[in-house]
């Protein structure tokens, strides 16, 4: 796993049994990575593409091992595909096809 941005580690444990790694960015945003098992401290500096951890196998809620990357500014959730420079997401079930709705 790889920081998306510079920035200081504020974060970087164990929370309700997954691995989870906040950085903190010098614009004010927050990004987290979860479930990763990190090989960084908080306090640490990190350069954007720097190595933060590995993605921890985790299923539960997915029916495979996935990122969950989140970008905050304050209290605000926002969308963490505007780092990357996409469009806004639009997150569906697999079921959401008319065809495969469940009932």
């Amino acid at each position: 796993m790889r920081a998306v941005g510079s920035g200081i580690v504020l974060h970087a444990e164990r929370v309700a049994g997954r691995g989870v790694v906040t950085v903190a960015h010098p614009d004010g945003l927050r990004t987290t990575y979860l479930p990763v098992r990190a090989s960084v401290r908080p306090g640490d500096s990190v350069a954007a593409g720097d190595v933060i951890g590995v993605m921890e196998d985790w299923t539960g809620h997915c029916p495979m091992s996935c990122l969950h990357l989140g970008l905050l500014r304050g209290d605000l959730y926002l969308d963490p595909l505007l780092l990357f420079g996409t469009g806004q997401v639009r997150l569906l079930p697999l079921w959401s096809r008319p065809s495969e709705r469940r009932g």
